[in-house]
């Protein structure tokens, strides 16, 4: 490997799935190992956060093992290790940054930390070219954002959820209609059968603002619901789904081309756990070439958490100087910048 190359040992657990990776130069992905736990939180309708942290104990070593041995390397091939710092599930990230902090220690490798929206914005970066300035959706069940980047590693938040991320509000709706977790996918798949027969409120907020508010949303789909039972009226579950995905696509699609317009970028990158929306991606595919502009939109596979998109953004990190010492700490709350 040449003195400019990186192999890059990365690690993720913000939230219930616990994940390895070993990524060459920022954009070869060598191995991806993911261990997920959507099977267990099933049985509670959503993540609970102690049991997720004890299956990263149990499966975080068992993972790390898989993705160095199906990159076929070794510690001492490494350039780094990377793990996600924040934001997440204080209990699950800490498992992930000891896990880390351990292996830097012991090959004395250079620890590198990565923000976790960092690592969705860069999951593209595997499979496309970005370029300079562009603009970011990224849309999970703990975060709704926008972000500008000027540069390589710069980082503007310019929009947010200002109660319910979108993903949170897909569970919650899912989760009144009876449909399994998690409830992105049950909604969208329902979605596709049903008519957006129902009007439900789009949360615009003040002329000029990028922020995004779901809660109002999700309390009128809820006593819809509720007033329907009330007074004996039966409402089609494909209906309620449909109109409720259309409000949520209609702002998510609106604000992100008039951030994208007044910041004047030629691409528009869409990530995070909600990007694998197929109404989502398809709306925001046919505004962005409508106005001129590339969307980028990493595979399903790199739109939920995983280390791959973690080892990306820690190529780029580990090249500007990013490093941590082993006092390292997990930070639940930890802004982009």
């Amino acid at each position: 490997m040449s003195e400019t190359s990186t192999l890059i040992l990365a690690i993720e657990t913000s939230c219930d799935e616990t994940a390895a990776a070993v990524i060459e130069n920022g954009r070869y992905v060598r191995a991806n190992a993911v261990a997920s736990q959507i099977e267990t939180h099933k049985l509670y309708g959503g993540v609970v956060p102690e049991i997720a942290s004890r299956q990263h104990v149990e499966q975080m070593t068992i993972v790390m093992e898989k993705a160095m041995r199906e990159a076929g390397v070794t510690f001492q091939d490494l350039t780094a290790v990377a793990v996600t710092e924040g934001p997440g599930l204080v209990g699950a990230l800490l498992v992930g940054v000891n896990a880390a902090k351990a292996v830097a220690y012991a090959h004395s490798l250079p620890l590198v930390p990565v923000h976790h929206l960092a690592g969705h914005i860069y999951a593209n970066r595997l499979v496309h070219d970005v370029k300079y300035p562009l603009l970011s959706l990224i849309v999970s069940g703990g975060h709704t954002e926008l972000v500008y980047m000027p540069e390589e590693g710069v980082y503007e938040l310019i929009g947010e959820t200002r109660d319910d991320a979108v993903g949170e509000a897909y569970d919650k709706v899912a989760r009144t209609l009876g449909l399994p977790y998690p409830g992105g996918p049950a909604v969208d798949q329902l979605a596709q059968t049903g008519e957006a027969s129902l009007e439900f409120p789009r949360a615009w907020l003040e002329e000029g603002s990028y922020d995004f508010s779901f809660s109002g949303l999700k309390s009128s789909v809820l006593n819809t619901l509720h007033n329907a039972t009330q007074r004996n009226v039966e409402l089609a579950r494909e209906d309620v789904a449909c109109s409720f995905q259309a409000s949520v696509v209609d702002v998510l699609v609106t604000k992100t081309a008039a951030a994208a317009k007044a910041y004047d970028v030629e691409q528009v990158l869409l990530a995070g756990g909600v990007a694998a929306n197929q109404t989502l991606r398809e709306a925001m595919e046919t505004k962005m070439a409508a106005e001129g502009r590339q969307l980028l939109v990493p595979p399903l596979w790199l739109c939920t958490d995983n280390a791959a998109m973690i080892g990306a953004a820690a190529d780029v990190a580990y090249r500007s100087g990013a490093r941590a010492d082993l006092d390292l700490n997990a930070k639940p709350g930890l802004a982009l910048k």
